[in-house]
């Protein structure tokens, strides 16, 4: 009798099947439709290649380009796609890595000549030609032995290496397509003209796996897609990009500048960018303490002892700059805040009645970042935090969770970040050892933390196994106008430094007590997040945070005592006003209030004088006809005041 193996599918009905059937063959009985689309297939979540034979009952399910892991099947394959051009193109090339990543895919190479353009462009028309040769991608099993000898062969030390270094009794595998054969877990499409859209984007250099002390690798960038339309949409949001790279705009717009000279890593805030960081600062300490929140200040530097007792001396000196030795003790520049305010903690005494404690600060911290991972501001070697610690007692705990959840929501929200994806890590329940705290105290925090989201009615993702050793948290990713996520708020129960510092206090039975503690950080990293802002906006803030809110400007130098008054009768409202009063033609000065993307332009001529109005221009919009100076004003204190948005 045959023997047969049951497949669940999606919509959970069961069909049964010949045992060894292919993931293909299975499709293809769904559908036809859907053995079109088919790249890969899954069984019971494990992504697999089409081809493989099913023995035993399972979850099946058809991955599509639709789906996160067949975008990501179809990119690996798009991948060895690329290798193989290169290695046909310029025998001799070492291939290293070559994963699917988000929106593309990488090939690290080993080559003397550093690839061009040109070659960018020879290697994408070979990509084309092995698509239209439709090779099979076969996958076969090897013994260590047999995959070492080959790769030796080939002089490719890198996968040699890789090879030496997987545990004894790992699978090893490769996928051959054609003559190129390459190391690989796969799973991969069936054959080489399954890949239709691709567009290799640029070249970078790239430590052999990440190490300084490695090689440099030179690292070629593509992306692939299903259909040309979604390949178009995609390259034309990278030109997008490109636009609002905060490095150009802040550079155009004199908001900040880096200085390798004076230390990779490091931001100077010019005037404009400084305002704007003092306005968000500012804003952050109102609502802060209207939020209920004392705000502190902490040395930017503690001793040895400080690191020791947290834990980071053990867990996080690769991180952390070298010492400084301060009469014969070792200093280090902090590289988190909370220590410190652990210690003003420790300098009183507390009770219940005192709890809950809610301490915020914008804390200047300094942590180590390899050069090659340096980003403008959005990764640095200094920045300012805005780290929150509550303090509280466990009855105190889902009060102070769905508090400091809404908080972080609606702060996000002023700056215009509604649109926002949450993620909750919490342990491993197959390693519950790893983690620091009693197992009571994970259980009551992690319920904590549920409670919040679902009494919001806030969709989140959880993350089994993603918290760190000493608590679960929640992560808060904002969306931005072109769809990207950037994590930005961490509401996160620390178990360990509580514990570290001895922190205690009184209970009602007059006991001593471990107090919960939960770190907050809601915009992160300020030059973070102040990047974030530009690329958000592409420069054109909201009238509330822009560096300059109003330029005034005469027509003509008749005009200039009348326009300098408007300036005046702005600035007393409390706006932020840019005197264009020269000699210049008026179209020059609109020309140059729009490049500096002031949000308004109060334009005075012979008309507007007389009458005691000003011409208003918005920019990116134009004109939006006279009005008197008083109205200008409300209408503008209002659209600050009510934090309005460009597009609101």
């Amino acid at each position: 009798m045959e023997k047969k193996v049951r497949l669940t599918l999606p919509d959970g009905s069961v069909r049964e099947y010949p045992q060894g059937v292919t993931a293909a063959e299975v499709v293809k009985s769904i559908g036809p439709g859907l053995a079109k689309a088919a790249l890969a297939a899954a069984l019971d979540g494990r992504p697999v290649d089409l081809s493989t034979p099913i023995n035993s009952d399972a979850a099946f399910a058809a991955l599509t380009f639709d789906s996160p892991e067949g975008r990501q099947v179809y990119r690996h394959s798009a991948s060895h796609l690329m290798a193989q051009a290169v290695t046909e193109l310029y025998p001799g090339t070492k291939v290293a890595i070559g994963p699917a990543i988000e929106d593309g895919f990488y090939y690290d190479f080993e080559r003397d000549a550093p690839f061009t353009p040109e070659d960018l462009a020879k290697i994408e028309a070979k990509m084309a030609e092995i698509v239209r040769r439709d090779l099979p991608i076969e996958r076969e099993e090897v013994p260590r032995e047999k995959a070492l000898e080959h790769f030796r062969a080939l002089g490719e030390s890198y996968k040699v290496e890789l090879i030496t270094e997987l545990p004894a009794g790992e699978t090893i595998s490769f996928y051959r397509q054609g003559d190129f054969v390459d190391l690989c877990r796969g799973p991969h499409l069936a054959s080489t003209g399954r890949i239709k859209f691709f567009k290799l984007l640029s070249v970078a250099g790239a430590y052999w796996r990440g190490d300084e002390r490695n090689k440099m690798l030179q690292r070629i960038y593509g992306t692939a897609f299903d259909k040309k339309e979604q390949l178009d949409a995609h390259l034309a949001k990278l030109e997008e990009i490109k636009k609002r790279d905060h490095r150009r705009l802040g550079k155009e717009m004199d908001l900040f500048s880096l200085h390798e000279e004076a230390g990779a890593g490091l931001a100077f805030w010019h005037p404009k960018g400084a305002r704007m960081r003092s306005i968000v600062e500012q804003h952050w300490r109102e609502r802060h303490f209207a939020g209920g929140y004392e705000v502190l200040y902490t040395p930017h530097i503690g001793k040895e002892w400080v690191w020791q007792t947290s834990g980071h001396l053990k867990f996080y000196r690769e991180n952390m700059y070298s010492p400084l030795d301060i009469d014969g003790a070792n200093y280090y520049l902090k590289p988190v805040n909370c220590p410190m305010q652990i210690l003003i903690y420790k300098s009183g005494h507390y009770s219940y009645r005192d709890l809950p404690l809610r301490w915020a600060e914008l804390g200047t911290v300094y942590r180590y970042e390899r050069s090659g991972t340096l980003t403008g501001l959005f990764r640095v070697r200094g920045f300012t935090q805005d780290d929150a610690h509550i303090i509280c007692t466990p009855a105190q705990m889902d009060d102070e969770i769905l508090r400091v959840l809404d908080f972080s929501l609606s702060m996000l929200a002023d700056f215009g970040f509604k649109d926002v994806k949450i993620e909750l890590s919490v342990r491993d329940p197959q390693n519950p050892g790893k983690y620091a705290g009693l197992d009571d105290m994970w259980v009551k925090a992690e319920a904590s933390l549920v409670k919040a989201l679902k009494s919001r009615g806030i969709d989140y993702q959880r993350m089994e196994g993603e918290a760190v050793f000493y608590g679960p948290k929640i992560d808060i990713k904002i969306r931005d106008s072109l769809a990207r996520l950037w994590q930005c708020s961490t509401i996160q129960f620390d178990f360990n430094m509580p514990a570290a510092f001895d922190m205690t206090y009184i209970a009602e039975d007059g006991s001593k007590q471990r107090p919960y503690m939960v770190h907050r950080a809601l915009l992160g990293s300020l030059e973070r997040f102040f990047g974030v802002l530009i690329e958000h906006y592409a420069g054109n803030f909201p009238l509330w945070i822009a560096p300059v809110q109003v330029a005034v400007m005469s027509i003509t130098d008749a005009q200039r005592d009348y326009a300098a008054g408007v300036a005046d009768q702005l600035a007393a409202a409390g706006l932020r006003v840019k005197r264009f009063l020269g000699s210049e033609k008026v179209g020059a000065k609109i020309r140059d209030a729009e490049l500096e993307k002031i949000p308004y332009m109060a334009v005075a001529g012979a008309r507007e004088a007389a009458s005691g109005q000003v011409s208003l221009r918005r920019h990116g919009q134009g004109d939006l006809g006279a009005r008197p100076v008083a109205e200008l004003i409300a209408k503008l204190r209002a659209e600050v005041d009510g934090k309005a948005r460009p597009e609101d």
